[in-house]
């Protein structure tokens, strides 16, 4: 008989999970820092490809079966799996980007939404820097929570009480969640983005989780668009995905895809990460 293999990692494995998440955080600084009105996504694309290759590693979406490209890049509506393309960005567009390394058999994975300015439609802009704003302090929110959970239903819980808590009437995509993360991208468990009643599997030491809550402007109604993968909103109100990879092991926790494994986005709450010995 074939055993399961376990969800958690040993201290070994931990640590050669490190690389993978500074690649892919690598690979998304450089997307952004390249963000501008007129640069298309499939630009982005290529850059992000660049920087995955020459640290060694290769993207892990490429190893998706059917997806040629390195990152997700969804704008405005859209809010995960969109396809790069050459349509090049417009003033005020709310661009979401979602790439993963593999380096030695081991993944990351991340996502950040960013607004490009735009001074001729202020409200526009503000509207979706509030829903980014929200959307990444919810992403802070369930990384703090997993910090001192016992159950991975925590997490969920404490992003959605997040987004309830901005006084904003938004939605939290139900249909997509987050995940573990390891020798493979996408692992056991599921790591839901608002309460559920199962606590699912217990925190200790060896779980690695990419907590990444999506969030939309109004109904979480979704459809997949007909290239099979962009997931849009039904009601063309916009999206915003943020997204990283956390480990717990036994001295506290660690943000692999952050450079700093976290500090500043869990200083507000108080915890500070520890790096994985």
């Amino acid at each position: 008989m074939i055993g399961r293999r376990s969800i958690y990692k040993s201290p070994a494995q931990l640590r050669a999970m490190v690389e993978p998440g500074l690649i892919t955080a690598a690979a998304l600084q450089a997307v952004r820092e390249r963000v501008a009105p007129g640069v298309t996504t499939l630009e982005l694309d290529a850059v992000a490809a660049e920087v995955i290759r020459s640290r060694g590693a290769e993207s892990n979406f490429q190893l998706v079966r059917g997806y040629r490209h390195t990152v997700c890049a969804s704008v405005n509506e859209q809010v995960v799996h969109g396809i790069p393309n050459d349509r090049p960005l417009e003033p005020g567009d709310i661009l979401s980007i979602d790439a993963g390394a593999q380096y030695r058999g081991w993944n990351g994975d991340s996502a950040f939404t960013i607004v490009l300015p735009d001074p001729s439609r202020p409200d526009v802009v503000a509207a979706r820097e509030r829903l980014s704003e929200v959307t990444e302090q919810s992403l802070w929110a369930g990384i703090a929570a997993l910090a001192n959970a016992r159950h991975i239903a925590e997490i969920g819980d404490a992003i959605q009480t997040s987004i309830e808590a901005s006084g904003e009437d938004y939605g939290i995509l139900r249909d997509y969640v987050g995940h573990g993360i390891g020798r493979k991208m996408h692992e056991a468990p599921s790591v839901f983005n608002y309460r559920v009643a199962d606590l699912g599997p217990e925190v200790k030491p060896g779980l690695v989780l990419a907590i990444e809550p999506m969030v939309v402007a109004g109904s979480e109604a979704t459809f997949v668009e007909d290239d099979d993968w962009t997931v849009s909103t039904v009601d063309g109100t916009d999206g915003s995905h943020w997204e990283h990879s956390v480990a717990v092991h036994d001295g506290g926790i660690w943000v692999l895809t952050a450079p700093d494994g976290g500090a500043a986005g869990l200083a507000p709450y108080g915890i500070v990460p520890t790096e994985i010995g």
